[in-house]
This record gives C-alpha cells, sequence and structure tokens, in this order.
C-alpha cells in the first residue's frame, strides 16, 4: 500500500458530477445518454469527502459550464454541438438546477466553473490550489477518458502529484474506462476509493 499522505495539504477534487449529467431530470437524462457505473459514482465518493475533511483536507468540485449568451442561448463549441445535438437554452448555465453539483456531495467546499475537459483549462482552479497550500490532488469524476484524463495530465505538467480513483471515475464505457486507467498509470497513482480513505486516515484499506 502507498505511503499515507498528509490530509492538511490534499484535496479532493471531482469532474462533472452535476445534475445536468446524472440526474434524469438533467439534460443527458433528457438525452437518453446515461450509465450505471457514472450514476453510482457519488454514493462511492461520498465517505471519501467525509473522510478527508474530518482529517483537514478539502473537497472541491468543477463544474462544466455552458456559458449563456444574449437571450439564454448556450455558448457552444461545434464539436459538442455535434456530439450532443440535444442540449439547450438552460442546460448547464450557473446557478441553474442541471449546473449544480448532485445532492449525494454537495456542498463542496470550492466549486469551479469549467468550460472545457480540464478542470484547470481557463478558471481559477490552480490559484485556489496554490493559494491553500494543496500539494496532493485526489481526482474521480467524469469521464475518465475526458474530464479525468485532461484534469490529471494537466496537473502532471504543473507538477501537482495526483491521485486517480480507479472505481470514483466512470466512462460511458468499460472497455474505454480500463484502457484509461492503464495509459494513466504513468503519471498519477491509481487507488480505489477506500484505499484513498486510507491513504488520508492512515488506516488500513
Amino acid at each position: 500500500m502507498t505511503a499515507a499522505i498528509d490530509p492538511r495539504t490534499t484535496a479532493l477534487l471531482t469532474i462533472d458530477l452535476q445534475n445536468d449529467f446524472l440526474h434524469p431530470e438533467g439534460a443527458y437524462g433528457r438525452g437518453g445518454q446515461s450509465a450505471g457505473a457514472i450514476t453510482a459514482l457519488p454514493a462511492r465518493i461520498r465517505p471519501l469527502v467525509d473522510a478527508l475533511r474530518a482529517a483537514g483536507g478539502t473537497y472541491v468540485s468543477a463544474q462544466f459550464t455552458l456559458v449563456p449568451g444574449p437571450g439564454g442561448a448556450p455558448l457552444i463549441s461545434p464539436h459538442l454541438k455535434e456530439l450532443r445535438p440535444f442540449l439547450a437554452k438552460g442546460d448547464f448555465a450557473p446557478g441553474s438546477f442541471g449546473h449544480s453539483l448532485v445532492d449525494a456531495l454537495a456542498p463542496a467546499d470550492y466549486t469551479i466553473e469549467k468550460v472545457a475537459y480540464s478542470a484547470f483549462y481557463q478558471t481559477r482552479l490552480e490559484f485556489v490550489l496554490r493559494f491553500l497550500g494543496i500539494r496532493t490532488l485526489i481526482v474521480g469524476g467524469i469521464v475518465t477518458n475526458g474530464g479525468v484524463a485532461s484534469t490529471i495530465r494537466d496537473a502532471h505538467l504543473r507538477d501537482i502529484p495526483t491521485v486517480l480513483l480507479s472505481d470514483g471515475s466512470a466512462a460511458f464505457r468499460a472497455d474505454v474506462h480500463e484502457a484509461t486507467l492503464m495509459s494513466l498509470g504513468t503519471v498519477t497513482r491509481v487507488v480505489t476509493c477506500a484505499q484513498a480513505q486510507a491513504l488520508v486516515t492512515g488506516a488500513a484499506p
């Protein structure tokens, strides 16, 4: 088992665990885009959130955002509009039900609005982490091969050590999830949620 980490300088970062992705009435639910592996994540991650906070750590939620334009129509990149034609006015809008972190994990200590895959791209995440003195980032969420992978690699470029939650992340296809975990193993530690909880509490997994 990997040596314990200092929870006081550790943050758990979840990627895109918000209602528009996970809730049946959210944008993806209405569009028929869901997966059991994804909807199971909040309940699996919640004990780690509680354990990390109790040990003095921080929970950060990064949430995908579609910036509303004049009249409320969202600014959607062409490739996303082609992939997800069901996205419409009000989806992923700041302050909306769909944009919000799912109830099972709310509230986060800090919320990061992101407009692309990586939680670092044109956001205040790095400022928050540096200000808090965070030295280790535990990452989970969706999708493993998208927002999670991009964030892990961007953290690596910034010399921020990461721990990736193997069962605290998911993709729409299990084979894609597993292949991504294998690929990311060169730049991050990969552990289960239970193992991560042991890392921050110093207990046996």
